[in-house]
């Protein structure tokens, strides 16, 4: 995924508030930022894993796993790390934060001020 180095690539749902809250944050650290709605647009696994890389995290490590959905589907069961890909890929809604991407760094906004991290 090539990336313009002064573009913040924000990746959110923006029905959540966490997500609306740190996005206005993000126009502090970055003046170009491209939104890419999680839900609306489909990201690919390998997609994906560019991303989890570069936040050094597993696919599961992103998800929600007090969503009742993720409760139900996803919870109990032996996947292996392909699979995990895939359920991010079919299930983007399950996301409990946004990304945010600049330059070569990458974070998972678990709190709105954690943006702040890639400066």
């Amino acid at each position: 995924m090539k990336m313009h180095p002064s573009e913040l690539y924000f990746y959110h749902s923006p029905d959540q508030v966490i997500d609306k809250q740190t996005l206005a944050y993000a126009h502090s650290v970055a003046k170009f930022i491209n939104q890419i709605d999680v839900v609306k647009e489909r990201i690919t696994t390998t997609q994906w894993n560019s991303m989890l890389l570069k936040l050094n995290l597993r696919a599961k490590d992103l998800l929600n796993k007090a969503h009742p959905e993720y409760q139900l589907k996803i919870a109990g069961k032996n996947w292996d790390e392909e699979s995990w890909l895939n359920i991010l890929v079919r299930n983007p809604h399950l996301i409990k934060s946004p990304i945010a991407i600049l330059r070569n760094k990458a974070i998972l906004c678990k709190t709105p001020s954690d943006i702040f991290k890639l400066n």
